[in-house]
């Protein structure tokens, strides 16, 4: 991969352990994803689902030249009240939209995040491994020897990293929820991931640049700190939720998934801005 690696300003890889296996992750994280996104729309911002629908291509980054086959999704983010008020005050009319497309090649999944307005000088672009196990392996992205030593590694533990006040919920706590299906949780004590099977970990690459005279420095660091609250929460919710998506298939979230944008097109239309919002310090 190293032939085609994109280095950001800030790389960072996030590593978070689950008690589920691989295989439930696929249909766990769809399903959490279409959930969430009502959790982030209303009062005319939100996500807009572009498109939505299967490929099967070679995916940019990957230099062996491999064909994929996955579910290729473009979405458009609207924004203006969730960024930092000194952006907003600065920012071109429409220039606060965010583009997402997205390859999920299944345990493989490349994710872009682009500004039309910034052009080359704003990038997210996120590589997403899905292992078994705790998160042992070193370089499961395959990275050069560059690239390794810009990166950083940040473990997510959902049961032990505090949690924010505003953002806790008792039945979103892995350390009180039990599954009825499975039987799994509540998870408890510091070493709660060497006792669980099924196990395995999201191995997360983001590549990350804003470059805005002035600015930089302030935004990057804002968007690392809601990217790790974002990930953490998130993946709290994909185990909590297990009653709701254990034993869904690919086609129970395809329907899902159809009826979400529907849903996410109708609550941007109506309602109070809802969901995460970066907030200057």
């Amino acid at each position: 991969m190293a032939g085609n690696e994109i280095v950001g300003n800030i790389v960072r890889e996030y590593r978070i352990v689950l008690p589920i296996s691989v295989e439930e992750y696929q249909v766990a994280q769809l399903y959490a994803v279409a959930e969430a996104s009502k959790n982030e729309t209303g009062g005319g911002e939100g996500i807009e689902v572009i498109t939505n629908e299967p490929f099967e291509s070679t995916i940019e980054g990957e230099c062996s030249g491999k064909v994929f086959k996955g579910q290729y999704t473009h979405k458009v983010i609207h924004l203006s009240q969730k960024v930092p008020r000194i952006i907003r005050a600065l920012a071109p009319k429409g220039s606060l939209e965010i583009i997402e497309k997205a390859w999920n090649a299944y345990p493989y999944c490349r994710t872009v995040y682009t500004n039309d307005y910034m052009a080359d000088n704003f990038f997210i672009v996120i590589e997403s491994r899905h292992e078994p196990g705790t998160g042992e392996i070193e370089n499961v992205h395959q990275l050069s020897k560059k690239k390794l030593e810009k990166r950083n590694v940040d473990v997510i533990d959902i049961v032990n990293d505090p949690c924010r006040p505003n953002d806790y919920k008792a039945e979103e706590d892995p350390s009180k929820v039990k599954s009825e299906k499975t039987g799994r949780g509540p998870l408890i004590g510091a070493d709660w991931s060497k006792n669980q099977n099924p196990v395995m970990c999201c191995y997360k690459l983001y590549d990350v640049k804003f470059k805005w005279l002035g600015l930089q420095t302030h935004v990057e660091s804002l968007i690392m700190k809601s990217v790790r609250n974002l990930l953490f929460n998130f993946h709290r919710q994909v185990f909590c939720w297990i009653d709701k998506w254990h034993g869904m298939t690919i086609e129970d979230i395809r329907v899902l998934e159809e009826q979400t944008k529907k849903d996410l097109d109708q609550m941007r239309q109506s309602g109070e801005v809802k969901g995460t919002v970066m907030k200057e310090k």
